[in-house]
């Protein structure tokens, strides 16, 4: 962790620094500044909440297989996870500036895809604003879940919390989950698993094993996505100590393994009637061609960045052509 002055004051692990002034007012009182609503609009990455959105749709497809579709739970469950979203985003970028991963980034690594997303290495957030915005959106998502585990299903709770835990300690100390070579597992279980599960479960008040089962291929699927936003921050998380399985591997070990997580993800929804889910699951297996090229240009030049994040962009829309295959094809088979 980057010196801190000693006048600085401490929210959990989370370090704000007085010495970052917050925007000047005016004699009409406090005026946001344009670069607060950018920080703001950065941590609420819409690329990046597509992935927990694509799992809220499989869990809601295979709720409205089962039965009638409550719109209004539905809409608070997605709030209350994309406020978890921001929040996660908001305490890691404290944590990541201050262990110096987010400044070591050179710019020709720079992704719109990977590196943080650098709102106080870009100046749009001080460190207080950001901290404010992790308060309040983990505020958000706590209370959205507990009203949720208080009308629908007391298990909504633990689901909630163990979100919150994998959110907030995939960046944070003592944890630290991404910087000891679990984070890849962490992406798997809260994108897959976690979050389809709950929303079935905020829909029917009842846990399904074939939403647990049809959900681990997304798990895979958002973890080569995780995998290959690695390689451009490989030198950074290096340098600061934060170690990736990326880093742990190296680049060209690592480009082979992500061929091996899609395919093992495409096996998986292959695989899945066979334990009572539907052929037209099959739909999901849409994304193997943007996977395998992706794949293809990983393993080709695993360490320009310049190519790549196309191969980050291919990877996104592979896992989100999956999602979008396998809920239509739950809802075929109502």
């Amino acid at each position: 962790m980057s010196a801190i002055p000693s006048r600085s004051r401490e929210i959990g692990s989370l370090r704000l620094d007085p010495t970052h002034a917050l925007p000047a007012r005016t004699s009409a009182g406090a005026v946001p500044s344009p670069s607060l609503w950018r920080g703001i609009a950065r941590l609420a990455d819409p690329k990046i909440s597509l992935a927990s959105m694509a799992s809220i749709s499989l869990g809601a497809a295979a709720a409205a297989r089962d039965g009638w579709l409550h719109w209004e739970w539905l809409a608070i469950t997605v709030l209350g996870i994309f406020a978890i979203e921001v929040a996660k985003n908001a305490s890691g970028e404290i944590v990541d500036f201050g262990t110096g991963v987010d400044q070591s980034v050179a710019p020709e690594d720079r992704s719109p895809f990977s590196g943080g997303k650098r709102v106080l290495v870009d100046g749009l957030l001080t460190h207080g604003q950001t901290v404010a915005v992790a308060v309040v959106a983990y505020a958000i998502g706590i209370g959205v879940g507990l009203a949720i585990s208080a009308e629908r299903h007391p298990g909504v709770l633990w689901l909630g919390l163990a979100g919150i835990w994998l959110a907030y300690f995939y960046h944070a100390p003592p944890i630290r989950l991404s910087y000891r070579g679990l984070g890849e597992l962490a992406v798997a279980a809260a994108y897959g698993p976690l979050i389809a599960c709950g929303t079935y479960l905020v829909q029917r008040r009842e846990w399904s094993e074939a939403v647990f089962l049809a959900s681990l291929p997304l798990g895979f699927l958002i973890a080569t996505f995780l995998w290959i936003c690695e390689f451009p921050d490989l030198r950074a998380d290096r340098a600061a100590g934060k170690k990736t399985l990326v880093v742990t591997l190296g680049p060209n070990a690592a480009s082979r393994v992500y061929l091996v997580l899609a395919l093992t993800a495409y096996g998986a929804i292959a695989l899945l009637p066979a334990v009572g889910l539907p052929r037209s699951v099959w739909l999901g297996l849409a994304g193997i061609p943007f996977s395998l090229w992706a794949a293809a240009r990983l393993v080709q030049s695993p360490e320009i960045t310049g190519r790549v994040i196309p191969a980050q962009a291919a990877t996104l829309i592979a896992f989100l052509v999956a999602a979008a295959g396998m809920s239509v094809g739950l809802l075929w088979n109502r």
